[in-house]
Protein backbone atom coordinates (compact mmCIF):
# COMPACT_ATOMS: atom_id res chain seq x y z
CA UNK A 1 0.00 0.00 0.00
CA UNK A 2 2.86 2.05 -0.31
CA UNK A 3 3.60 2.63 3.26
CA UNK A 4 7.40 0.55 3.11
CA UNK A 5 8.58 2.67 0.01
CA UNK A 6 11.05 5.46 2.12
CA UNK A 7 11.08 3.52 4.74
CA UNK A 8 12.63 -0.03 3.76
CA UNK A 9 15.76 -0.83 1.95
CA UNK A 10 15.71 -2.88 -0.71
CA UNK A 11 16.35 -5.68 1.23
CA UNK A 12 13.70 -5.00 3.86
CA UNK A 13 15.09 -3.68 6.90
CA UNK A 14 14.27 -0.65 8.86
CA UNK A 15 16.86 2.52 7.27
CA UNK A 16 14.98 5.54 8.78
CA UNK A 17 17.76 6.32 11.16
CA UNK A 18 20.83 5.70 8.43
CA UNK A 19 18.86 7.86 5.80
CA UNK A 20 18.65 11.39 7.37
CA UNK A 21 16.09 12.44 5.00
CA UNK A 22 14.10 10.29 5.22
CA UNK A 23 14.47 10.58 9.18
CA UNK A 24 13.40 13.60 9.31
CA UNK A 25 10.02 13.46 6.39
CA UNK A 26 9.03 10.32 8.87
CA UNK A 27 7.55 10.02 12.13
CA UNK A 28 7.38 12.02 15.32
CA UNK A 29 4.85 14.18 15.85
CA UNK A 30 4.22 14.58 12.27
CA UNK A 31 2.88 11.03 12.03
CA UNK A 32 1.03 11.09 15.48
CA UNK A 33 -2.05 13.12 14.74
CA UNK A 34 -3.15 10.81 12.33
CA UNK A 35 -2.86 7.73 14.97
CA UNK A 36 -4.28 9.64 17.34
CA UNK A 37 -7.27 10.55 15.34
CA UNK A 38 -7.37 7.16 14.55
CA UNK A 39 -8.07 6.07 18.21
CA UNK A 40 -10.13 8.77 19.01
CA UNK A 41 -12.55 7.26 16.52
CA UNK A 42 -11.97 3.81 17.42
CA UNK A 43 -12.92 4.48 20.81
CA UNK A 44 -15.66 6.75 20.38
CA UNK A 45 -17.06 3.88 18.08
CA UNK A 46 -16.22 0.92 20.63
CA UNK A 47 -17.72 3.07 23.64
CA UNK A 48 -20.40 4.46 21.96
CA UNK A 49 -21.72 0.75 20.55
CA UNK A 50 -20.85 -1.28 24.41
CA UNK A 51 -21.78 1.30 26.54
CA UNK A 52 -25.61 0.26 26.17
CA UNK A 53 -25.23 -2.95 24.87
CA UNK A 54 -26.56 -4.70 27.89
CA UNK A 55 -29.53 -2.87 27.44
CA UNK A 56 -29.96 -3.73 23.57
CA UNK A 57 -29.92 -6.88 24.49
CA UNK A 58 -32.85 -6.90 27.19
CA UNK A 59 -35.57 -4.54 25.33
CA UNK A 60 -34.80 -4.99 21.78
CA UNK A 61 -33.60 -9.27 21.39
CA UNK A 62 -35.65 -9.67 24.54
CA UNK A 63 -33.39 -11.57 26.28
CA UNK A 64 -33.81 -12.23 30.40
CA UNK A 65 -31.45 -9.85 32.96
CA UNK A 66 -29.02 -12.52 33.70
CA UNK A 67 -28.46 -13.92 29.98
CA UNK A 68 -28.32 -10.30 28.42
CA UNK A 69 -25.47 -9.69 31.48
CA UNK A 70 -23.72 -12.62 30.70
CA UNK A 71 -23.65 -12.05 26.53
CA UNK A 72 -22.50 -8.30 27.47
CA UNK A 73 -19.66 -9.68 29.61
CA UNK A 74 -18.70 -12.45 27.36
CA UNK A 75 -18.44 -10.43 24.36
CA UNK A 76 -16.65 -7.47 26.36
CA UNK A 77 -14.32 -10.07 27.84
CA UNK A 78 -13.25 -11.86 24.10
CA UNK A 79 -12.88 -8.19 22.65
CA UNK A 80 -9.66 -7.76 25.84
CA UNK A 81 -8.72 -11.41 24.39
CA UNK A 82 -8.30 -11.09 21.05
CA UNK A 83 -5.48 -8.55 20.99
CA UNK A 84 -2.73 -11.79 21.92
CA UNK A 85 -3.46 -13.08 18.09
CA UNK A 86 -4.09 -9.33 16.36
CA UNK A 87 -0.09 -8.69 18.48
CA UNK A 88 0.75 -12.27 17.87
CA UNK A 89 0.16 -11.71 13.81
CA UNK A 90 2.37 -7.98 14.41
CA UNK A 91 4.76 -8.95 15.54
CA UNK A 92 5.66 -12.58 13.48
CA UNK A 93 4.41 -11.76 10.33
CA UNK A 94 1.89 -8.83 9.28
CA UNK A 95 3.81 -5.10 11.03
CA UNK A 96 1.78 -3.28 12.71
CA UNK A 97 0.79 -1.22 9.72
CA UNK A 98 -0.89 -4.40 8.24
CA UNK A 99 -2.07 -5.87 10.83
CA UNK A 100 -4.19 -2.33 12.23
CA UNK A 101 -5.30 -2.02 8.12
CA UNK A 102 -6.47 -5.03 8.11
CA UNK A 103 -8.39 -4.94 11.33
CA UNK A 104 -9.47 -1.80 10.97
CA UNK A 105 -11.24 -3.02 7.62
CA UNK A 106 -13.03 -6.11 9.82
CA UNK A 107 -13.95 -3.80 12.25
CA UNK A 108 -16.29 -1.50 9.74
CA UNK A 109 -17.68 -4.76 7.94
CA UNK A 110 -18.58 -5.90 11.83
CA UNK A 111 -20.18 -2.12 12.90
CA UNK A 112 -22.06 -1.82 9.33
CA UNK A 113 -23.62 -4.99 9.47
CA UNK A 114 -24.73 -3.96 13.40
CA UNK A 115 -26.46 -1.22 12.12
CA UNK A 116 -27.80 -2.96 9.19
CA UNK A 117 -29.03 -5.51 12.14
CA UNK A 118 -30.45 -2.42 14.37
CA UNK A 119 -32.38 -0.92 11.01
CA UNK A 120 -33.20 -2.55 8.07
CA UNK A 121 -36.67 -4.07 8.48
CA UNK A 122 -36.42 -8.18 7.98
CA UNK A 123 -33.42 -7.57 10.12
CA UNK A 124 -34.26 -5.57 13.00
CA UNK A 125 -36.32 -7.11 15.90
CA UNK A 126 -40.06 -6.78 15.59
CA UNK A 127 -40.93 -4.44 18.43
CA UNK A 128 -44.92 -3.23 19.42
CA UNK A 129 -43.61 -0.53 21.85
CA UNK A 130 -40.20 1.23 22.40
CA UNK A 131 -38.79 -1.15 24.55
CA UNK A 132 -40.96 -4.55 23.86
CA UNK A 133 -39.28 -6.27 21.21
CA UNK A 134 -38.96 -9.31 19.81
CA UNK A 135 -36.09 -10.51 17.63
CA UNK A 136 -35.80 -14.01 15.96
CA UNK A 137 -33.08 -16.61 15.87
CA UNK A 138 -31.74 -15.52 12.57
CA UNK A 139 -32.06 -11.98 13.75
CA UNK A 140 -29.93 -12.37 16.90
CA UNK A 141 -27.40 -14.17 15.39
CA UNK A 142 -26.80 -11.13 12.65
CA UNK A 143 -26.52 -9.33 15.82
CA UNK A 144 -23.62 -11.79 17.13
CA UNK A 145 -21.73 -12.36 14.58
CA UNK A 146 -21.54 -8.53 13.75
CA UNK A 147 -20.58 -7.59 17.48
CA UNK A 148 -17.86 -10.99 17.50
CA UNK A 149 -16.64 -9.27 13.79
CA UNK A 150 -15.97 -6.13 15.86
CA UNK A 151 -14.45 -8.10 18.76
CA UNK A 152 -11.66 -9.33 16.49
CA UNK A 153 -11.77 -6.20 14.16
CA UNK A 154 -10.90 -4.33 18.03
CA UNK A 155 -8.44 -7.58 18.81
CA UNK A 156 -5.83 -6.39 15.85
CA UNK A 157 -6.25 -2.56 16.67
CA UNK A 158 -6.09 -2.64 20.54
CA UNK A 159 -2.29 -3.63 20.84
CA UNK A 160 -0.79 -2.29 18.00
CA UNK A 161 -1.91 1.69 17.58
CA UNK A 162 -0.28 2.38 20.94
CA UNK A 163 2.93 0.62 20.03
CA UNK A 164 2.83 1.98 16.30
CA UNK A 165 2.32 5.51 17.83
CA UNK A 166 5.36 5.07 19.62
CA UNK A 167 7.55 3.40 17.51
CA UNK A 168 7.48 7.15 15.86
CA UNK A 169 9.72 7.94 18.33
CA UNK A 170 13.18 6.68 17.81
CA UNK A 171 14.60 5.28 20.98
CA UNK A 172 18.30 6.20 20.33
CA UNK A 173 17.36 10.04 19.92
CA UNK A 174 17.27 11.38 23.17
CA UNK A 175 14.76 14.60 22.47
CA UNK A 176 12.73 11.53 20.96
CA UNK A 177 12.51 8.90 23.40
CA UNK A 178 11.60 12.15 25.72
CA UNK A 179 8.51 12.83 23.36
CA UNK A 180 7.38 9.37 23.46
CA UNK A 181 6.85 9.17 26.95
CA UNK A 182 4.37 12.47 26.01
CA UNK A 183 2.47 10.41 23.43
CA UNK A 184 1.41 7.75 25.76
CA UNK A 185 -0.15 10.58 27.83
CA UNK A 186 -2.13 11.84 25.02
CA UNK A 187 -2.88 8.84 23.39
CA UNK A 188 -4.68 7.98 26.57
CA UNK A 189 -6.45 11.62 26.48
CA UNK A 190 -7.70 10.72 23.13
CA UNK A 191 -9.35 7.12 23.99
CA UNK A 192 -10.91 9.01 27.50
CA UNK A 193 -12.49 11.92 24.91
CA UNK A 194 -14.07 9.59 22.80
CA UNK A 195 -15.30 7.92 25.92
CA UNK A 196 -16.83 11.30 27.02
CA UNK A 197 -18.77 11.75 23.65
CA UNK A 198 -19.74 8.12 23.56
CA UNK A 199 -21.41 7.68 27.04
CA UNK A 200 -23.07 10.83 26.87
CA UNK A 201 -24.03 11.89 23.47
CA UNK A 202 -24.42 8.59 21.68
CA UNK A 203 -26.20 6.94 24.97
CA UNK A 204 -28.95 9.98 24.81
CA UNK A 205 -29.11 9.28 20.60
CA UNK A 206 -29.82 5.11 20.99
CA UNK A 207 -32.50 5.58 24.32
CA UNK A 208 -34.28 9.02 22.56
CA UNK A 209 -34.04 8.34 18.65
CA UNK A 210 -32.98 4.82 17.80
CA UNK A 211 -30.67 2.83 17.91
CA UNK A 212 -30.06 2.29 14.36
CA UNK A 213 -28.63 5.87 14.47
CA UNK A 214 -27.22 4.82 17.45
CA UNK A 215 -25.01 1.70 16.01
CA UNK A 216 -24.77 4.17 12.79
CA UNK A 217 -22.80 7.14 13.96
CA UNK A 218 -20.64 4.77 16.03
CA UNK A 219 -19.56 2.95 12.43
CA UNK A 220 -19.07 6.37 10.47
CA UNK A 221 -17.05 7.05 13.56
CA UNK A 222 -14.70 3.82 12.44
CA UNK A 223 -14.62 4.26 8.74
CA UNK A 224 -13.57 8.01 9.78
CA UNK A 225 -10.72 6.00 11.63
CA UNK A 226 -10.05 3.93 9.10
CA UNK A 227 -9.48 7.17 6.40
CA UNK A 228 -7.28 9.07 9.39
CA UNK A 229 -4.99 5.84 9.85
CA UNK A 230 -4.32 5.60 6.12
CA UNK A 231 -3.65 9.67 5.34
CA UNK A 232 -0.84 9.49 7.26
CA UNK A 233 0.65 6.54 5.77
CA UNK A 234 3.65 8.27 4.19
CA UNK A 235 4.54 9.62 7.38
CA UNK A 236 4.84 6.71 9.35
CA UNK A 237 7.53 5.13 10.93
CA UNK A 238 7.65 0.91 10.24
CA UNK A 239 9.54 -1.89 11.89
CA UNK A 240 10.11 -5.26 9.90
CA UNK A 241 8.34 -7.82 11.95
CA UNK A 242 10.56 -10.69 13.90
CA UNK A 243 9.12 -13.77 12.78
CA UNK A 244 6.90 -15.78 15.33
CA UNK A 245 8.02 -14.76 18.78
CA UNK A 246 7.02 -18.17 20.56
CA UNK A 247 9.09 -20.25 18.45
CA UNK A 248 12.41 -18.15 19.00
CA UNK A 249 10.98 -18.23 22.93
CA UNK A 250 10.36 -22.33 22.52
CA UNK A 251 13.80 -22.53 20.93
CA UNK A 252 15.38 -21.59 24.26
CA UNK A 253 13.71 -23.41 26.65
CA UNK A 254 14.15 -26.48 23.96
CA UNK A 255 18.06 -25.64 23.88
CA UNK A 256 18.31 -24.98 27.71
CA UNK A 257 17.14 -28.45 28.68
CA UNK A 258 18.95 -30.01 26.08
CA UNK A 259 22.26 -28.46 27.70
CA UNK A 260 20.84 -28.69 31.48
CA UNK A 261 24.43 -30.47 32.34
CA UNK A 262 26.02 -27.89 30.57
CA UNK A 263 28.23 -25.36 33.00
CA UNK A 264 27.57 -21.47 31.70
CA UNK A 265 31.36 -20.68 31.41
CA UNK A 266 32.46 -17.77 34.86
CA UNK A 267 33.61 -15.42 31.92
CA UNK A 268 30.46 -15.72 30.18
CA UNK A 269 31.63 -16.47 26.77
CA UNK A 270 28.12 -16.92 25.29
CA UNK A 271 27.06 -16.90 21.83
CA UNK A 272 26.43 -13.72 19.48
CA UNK A 273 26.39 -12.45 16.65
CA UNK A 274 29.96 -10.52 15.54
CA UNK A 275 28.19 -7.45 14.05
CA UNK A 276 25.83 -4.54 15.62
CA UNK A 277 22.71 -6.04 14.57
CA UNK A 278 20.92 -8.48 15.87
CA UNK A 279 20.16 -12.11 14.58
CA UNK A 280 16.80 -11.28 15.40
CA UNK A 281 14.83 -9.07 13.01
CA UNK A 282 13.20 -5.56 13.76
CA UNK A 283 14.66 -6.17 16.99
CA UNK A 284 18.42 -4.51 18.83
CA UNK A 285 20.70 -6.84 20.43
CA UNK A 286 20.21 -7.39 24.40
CA UNK A 287 22.93 -7.24 26.59
CA UNK A 288 23.53 -10.17 28.95
CA UNK A 289 21.84 -10.36 32.25
CA UNK A 290 22.68 -12.48 35.37
CA UNK A 291 19.41 -13.71 36.39
CA UNK A 292 17.57 -16.87 34.84
CA UNK A 293 21.17 -18.29 34.38
CA UNK A 294 19.51 -21.57 33.30
CA UNK A 295 18.53 -20.54 29.72
CA UNK A 296 21.77 -19.29 29.81
CA UNK A 297 23.00 -22.61 28.44
CA UNK A 298 21.03 -22.46 25.41
CA UNK A 299 23.70 -19.89 24.38
CA UNK A 300 26.71 -21.83 24.89
CA UNK A 301 28.33 -23.01 22.09
CA UNK A 302 29.43 -26.79 21.42
CA UNK A 303 30.98 -27.95 18.40
CA UNK A 304 27.76 -30.52 17.92
CA UNK A 305 25.69 -27.47 17.77
CA UNK A 306 27.18 -26.20 14.28
CA UNK A 307 25.57 -27.99 11.35
CA UNK A 308 26.65 -28.23 7.48
CA UNK A 309 28.35 -25.04 6.22
CA UNK A 310 28.72 -23.32 9.45
CA UNK A 311 24.97 -22.66 9.93
CA UNK A 312 23.63 -23.11 13.56
CA UNK A 313 20.52 -24.93 14.45
CA UNK A 314 18.38 -22.64 16.94
CA UNK A 315 17.01 -25.26 18.53
CA UNK A 316 20.25 -26.54 19.74
CA UNK A 317 22.33 -23.17 19.94
CA UNK A 318 20.71 -19.55 20.61
CA UNK A 319 21.99 -16.03 20.89
CA UNK A 320 22.33 -13.85 23.68
CA UNK A 321 19.47 -11.88 22.66
CA UNK A 322 17.21 -14.63 21.82
CA UNK A 323 17.42 -15.89 25.67
CA UNK A 324 17.72 -12.27 27.32
CA UNK A 325 13.82 -11.37 25.05
CA UNK A 326 12.89 -14.96 27.33
CA UNK A 327 14.20 -13.33 30.12
CA UNK A 328 12.47 -9.91 29.61
CA UNK A 329 8.89 -11.80 29.18
CA UNK A 330 9.65 -13.45 32.87
CA UNK A 331 10.66 -10.25 34.11
CA UNK A 332 6.66 -8.53 33.14
CA UNK A 333 4.77 -11.16 34.42
CA UNK A 334 5.09 -10.00 37.97
CA UNK A 335 4.49 -6.44 37.24
CA UNK A 336 1.49 -7.78 34.87
CA UNK A 337 0.35 -10.07 37.83
CA UNK A 338 -0.06 -7.00 40.00
CA UNK A 339 -2.27 -4.78 37.37
CA UNK A 340 -5.16 -7.72 37.79
CA UNK A 341 -6.12 -6.27 41.47
CA UNK A 342 -6.50 -2.66 39.91
CA UNK A 343 -8.12 -3.64 37.26
CA UNK A 344 -10.76 -5.35 39.47
CA UNK A 345 -10.74 -2.08 41.60
CA UNK A 346 -11.56 -0.13 38.34
CA UNK A 347 -14.21 -2.58 37.08
CA UNK A 348 -16.45 -1.23 40.37
CA UNK A 349 -16.90 2.14 38.04
CA UNK A 350 -19.34 -0.25 36.07
CA UNK A 351 -21.04 -2.48 38.37
CA UNK A 352 -21.22 -1.85 42.09
CA UNK A 353 -20.80 2.28 42.04
CA UNK A 354 -23.91 2.24 39.58
CA UNK A 355 -26.15 0.14 42.07
CA UNK A 356 -24.85 2.55 44.94
CA UNK A 357 -25.45 5.03 43.17
CA UNK A 358 -29.07 4.00 42.31
CA UNK A 359 -30.18 3.79 45.75
CA UNK A 360 -28.86 7.77 46.12
CA UNK A 361 -30.96 11.19 44.92
CA UNK A 362 -30.27 11.39 40.88
CA UNK A 363 -31.86 14.40 40.35
CA UNK A 364 -30.66 18.07 39.19
CA UNK A 365 -33.15 20.43 39.63
CA UNK A 366 -37.04 19.29 40.05
CA UNK A 367 -37.10 17.51 36.74
CA UNK A 368 -33.94 16.28 35.47
CA UNK A 369 -32.34 12.62 36.83
CA UNK A 370 -28.98 12.19 35.90
CA UNK A 371 -28.76 7.79 35.63
CA UNK A 372 -26.62 6.31 37.75
CA UNK A 373 -24.02 5.01 35.45
CA UNK A 374 -23.57 8.33 33.72
CA UNK A 375 -21.36 9.02 36.46
CA UNK A 376 -18.32 7.40 35.10
CA UNK A 377 -18.60 10.92 32.97
CA UNK A 378 -16.44 11.81 36.02
CA UNK A 379 -13.55 9.30 36.05
CA UNK A 380 -13.16 10.59 31.50
CA UNK A 381 -13.22 14.21 33.01
CA UNK A 382 -10.66 13.40 35.96
CA UNK A 383 -8.48 11.62 33.44
CA UNK A 384 -8.95 14.77 30.80
CA UNK A 385 -8.06 17.35 33.72
CA UNK A 386 -5.03 14.81 34.93
CA UNK A 387 -2.82 14.07 31.38
CA UNK A 388 -2.19 17.51 30.29
CA UNK A 389 -1.56 18.40 34.32
CA UNK A 390 0.49 15.29 35.05
CA UNK A 391 2.54 15.85 31.44
CA UNK A 392 3.25 19.60 31.57
CA UNK A 393 3.37 20.27 35.22
CA UNK A 394 4.21 17.23 37.07
CA UNK A 395 6.77 15.37 34.69
CA UNK A 396 8.83 18.70 34.50
CA UNK A 397 8.97 19.70 38.30
CA UNK A 398 9.53 15.87 38.99
CA UNK A 399 12.37 16.02 36.42
CA UNK A 400 14.18 19.07 38.09
CA UNK A 401 14.85 16.94 41.16
CA UNK A 402 15.16 13.42 39.69
CA UNK A 403 17.07 14.13 36.71
CA UNK A 404 15.09 11.39 34.80
CA UNK A 405 13.93 12.23 31.68
CA UNK A 406 10.09 11.22 32.22
CA UNK A 407 10.54 12.86 35.72
CA UNK A 408 9.85 9.75 37.38
CA UNK A 409 10.97 6.31 36.14
CA UNK A 410 7.50 3.63 34.81
CA UNK A 411 7.60 1.71 37.76
CA UNK A 412 7.13 4.42 40.06
CA UNK A 413 4.22 5.68 38.00
CA UNK A 414 2.49 2.70 38.53
CA UNK A 415 3.07 2.03 42.03
CA UNK A 416 1.60 5.66 43.11
CA UNK A 417 -1.68 4.52 40.61
CA UNK A 418 -1.61 1.83 43.06
CA UNK A 419 -1.89 3.46 45.96
CA UNK A 420 -4.12 6.36 44.49
CA UNK A 421 -6.86 3.38 43.83
CA UNK A 422 -6.82 2.16 47.34
CA UNK A 423 -7.48 5.85 48.49
CA UNK A 424 -10.16 5.70 45.63
CA UNK A 425 -11.47 2.18 47.27
CA UNK A 426 -11.62 3.74 50.96
CA UNK A 427 -13.80 6.63 49.57
CA UNK A 428 -16.37 4.37 48.38
CA UNK A 429 -16.62 2.33 51.31
CA UNK A 430 -16.66 5.38 53.76
CA UNK A 431 -19.44 6.84 51.61
CA UNK A 432 -21.33 3.57 51.80
CA UNK A 433 -21.13 3.65 55.83
CA UNK A 434 -22.63 7.20 55.83
CA UNK A 435 -24.87 5.86 53.41
CA UNK A 436 -26.34 3.15 55.47
CA UNK A 437 -26.37 5.26 58.66
CA UNK A 438 -28.38 7.63 57.44
CA UNK A 439 -30.94 4.50 56.09
CA UNK A 440 -30.66 2.94 59.52
CA UNK A 441 -31.49 6.70 61.26
CA UNK A 442 -34.41 7.53 58.69
CA UNK A 443 -35.83 4.18 58.37
CA UNK A 444 -34.91 4.49 54.30
CA UNK A 445 -34.74 0.53 54.16
CA UNK A 446 -37.72 0.41 51.36
CA UNK A 447 -37.24 3.89 49.65
CA UNK A 448 -35.88 3.31 45.95
CA UNK A 449 -33.80 6.54 46.00
CA UNK A 450 -32.79 7.78 49.52
CA UNK A 451 -32.60 11.61 50.11
CA UNK A 452 -28.74 11.55 49.76
CA UNK A 453 -27.10 13.43 46.83
CA UNK A 454 -25.24 10.76 43.86
CA UNK A 455 -22.67 13.83 43.53
CA UNK A 456 -20.94 12.47 46.98
CA UNK A 457 -19.75 9.52 44.34
CA UNK A 458 -17.99 12.38 42.54
CA UNK A 459 -14.85 11.79 44.63
CA UNK A 460 -14.89 8.36 44.37
CA UNK A 461 -14.58 8.32 40.25
CA UNK A 462 -12.30 11.46 40.32
CA UNK A 463 -9.75 9.70 42.36
CA UNK A 464 -10.44 6.44 40.02
CA UNK A 465 -9.38 8.62 36.94
CA UNK A 466 -6.42 10.04 38.79
CA UNK A 467 -5.40 6.16 39.17
CA UNK A 468 -6.10 5.47 35.87
CA UNK A 469 -3.36 8.62 34.77
CA UNK A 470 -0.59 6.75 36.89
CA UNK A 471 -1.35 3.27 36.34
CA UNK A 472 -2.84 2.64 32.90
CA UNK A 473 -0.57 4.86 30.75
CA UNK A 474 2.54 3.91 32.96
CA UNK A 475 1.27 0.17 31.88
CA UNK A 476 1.29 1.01 28.18
CA UNK A 477 4.41 3.04 28.22
CA UNK A 478 6.69 0.10 30.58
CA UNK A 479 5.14 -2.97 28.71
CA UNK A 480 5.81 -1.37 25.28
CA UNK A 481 9.61 0.01 26.34
CA UNK A 482 10.19 -3.31 28.41
CA UNK A 483 9.31 -5.95 26.07
CA UNK A 484 11.59 -7.21 23.30
CA UNK A 485 11.66 -4.77 20.45
CA UNK A 486 10.52 -7.65 18.14
CA UNK A 487 7.41 -9.03 20.76
CA UNK A 488 6.51 -5.10 21.93
CA UNK A 489 2.54 -5.54 20.20
CA UNK A 490 2.85 -8.84 22.27
CA UNK A 491 3.84 -6.82 25.48
CA UNK A 492 0.36 -3.95 24.44
CA UNK A 493 -1.21 -7.09 24.73
CA UNK A 494 -0.45 -8.77 28.21
CA UNK A 495 -1.03 -5.33 29.34
CA UNK A 496 -4.55 -5.22 28.28
CA UNK A 497 -5.32 -8.75 29.38
CA UNK A 498 -4.80 -7.20 32.93
CA UNK A 499 -8.57 -5.39 32.22
CA UNK A 500 -10.48 -8.58 31.35
CA UNK A 501 -8.80 -10.94 34.18
CA UNK A 502 -9.72 -7.98 36.61
CA UNK A 503 -13.39 -8.33 35.73
CA UNK A 504 -12.95 -11.98 35.94
CA UNK A 505 -11.66 -11.35 39.13
CA UNK A 506 -14.56 -9.22 40.36
CA UNK A 507 -17.32 -11.42 39.15
CA UNK A 508 -15.28 -14.32 41.36
CA UNK A 509 -15.11 -12.21 44.13
CA UNK A 510 -18.82 -11.49 43.93
CA UNK A 511 -19.68 -15.09 43.56
CA UNK A 512 -17.39 -16.04 46.55
CA UNK A 513 -18.81 -13.53 49.24
CA UNK A 514 -22.34 -13.85 48.05
CA UNK A 515 -22.16 -17.78 48.66
CA UNK A 516 -20.53 -17.01 51.94
CA UNK A 517 -22.86 -14.44 53.09
CA UNK A 518 -26.10 -15.33 52.02
CA UNK A 519 -25.75 -18.56 54.46
CA UNK A 520 -28.74 -18.81 57.03
CA UNK A 521 -31.22 -16.45 55.28
CA UNK A 522 -28.89 -13.83 56.06
CA UNK A 523 -29.62 -11.35 52.96
CA UNK A 524 -25.79 -10.89 52.63
CA UNK A 525 -23.49 -8.33 51.56
CA UNK A 526 -24.65 -7.19 47.80
CA UNK A 527 -28.92 -8.16 48.26
CA UNK A 528 -31.26 -6.99 45.64
CA UNK A 529 -32.17 -3.98 48.00
CA UNK A 530 -28.30 -2.24 48.92
CA UNK A 531 -30.25 -0.74 51.93
CA UNK A 532 -29.84 -3.98 53.37
CA UNK A 533 -26.88 -4.92 52.28
CA UNK A 534 -23.33 -4.34 53.14
CA UNK A 535 -21.28 -3.73 49.62
CA UNK A 536 -18.86 -1.56 51.93
CA UNK A 537 -17.73 -5.11 53.07
CA UNK A 538 -16.84 -5.94 49.94
CA UNK A 539 -15.15 -2.13 49.20
CA UNK A 540 -12.90 -2.86 52.32
CA UNK A 541 -12.00 -6.56 50.92
CA UNK A 542 -10.59 -4.50 47.65
CA UNK A 543 -9.25 -2.09 49.85
CA UNK A 544 -6.86 -4.98 52.12
CA UNK A 545 -6.48 -7.01 48.44
CA UNK A 546 -5.13 -3.49 46.47
CA UNK A 547 -2.78 -3.04 50.09
CA UNK A 548 -1.55 -6.14 49.64
CA UNK A 549 -1.12 -6.15 46.22
CA UNK A 550 0.79 -3.17 46.50
CA UNK A 551 3.24 -4.66 48.89
CA UNK A 552 3.98 -6.81 46.58
CA UNK A 553 4.44 -4.83 43.46
CA UNK A 554 7.04 -2.76 45.86
CA UNK A 555 9.24 -6.23 46.52
CA UNK A 556 8.26 -7.01 42.38
CA UNK A 557 9.42 -3.37 41.31
CA UNK A 558 12.58 -3.32 43.66
CA UNK A 559 13.48 -6.56 42.07
CA UNK A 560 13.10 -5.66 38.17
CA UNK A 561 15.83 -5.00 35.88
CA UNK A 562 15.09 -2.87 33.49
CA UNK A 563 16.26 -4.40 29.98
CA UNK A 564 19.55 -3.30 28.47
CA UNK A 565 19.06 -3.04 24.56
CA UNK A 566 22.49 -2.54 22.45
CA UNK A 567 23.58 -1.95 18.47
CA UNK A 568 21.11 -0.80 15.72
CA UNK A 569 17.47 -2.03 14.71
CA UNK A 570 18.02 -5.25 12.04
Amino acid sequence: MGEEDSIYTQDGTVDYRGDPAVRTKTGTWKACPFILGNEFCERLAYYGMSSNLVLYFKNHLNQHSATASKNANNWSGTCYITPLIGAFLADAYLGRYRTIAAFSIVYVIGMTLLTLSASVPGLKPTCVAKDDCHATAAQSAVCFVALYLIALGTGGIKPCVSSYGADQFDDADETEKKHKSSFFNWFYLSINVGALIASSVLVWVQENVSWGWGFGIPAMAMAIAVVSFFSGTRLYRNQKPGGSPFTRICQVVVASFRKYEVKVPENKALYETADNESAVVGSRKLDHTDDFRFFDKAAVELESDEMLKGTVNPWKLCTVTQVEELKAIIRLLPVWATGIVFAAVYSQMGTLFVLQGDKMDAHIGPNFEIPAASLSIFDTLSVIFWVPVYDRIIVPMARKYTGHPNGITQLQRMGIGLFISIIAMLSAAILELVRLREVRRHNYYELDHMPMSIFWQVPQYFLIGCAEVFTFIGQLEFFYEQAPDAMRSLGSALSLTTVALGNYMSSLLVTIVTKVSTKDGSPGWIPDNLNYGHIHYFFFLLVILSVKNLIAYLFIAKWYKYKRPLGTLR
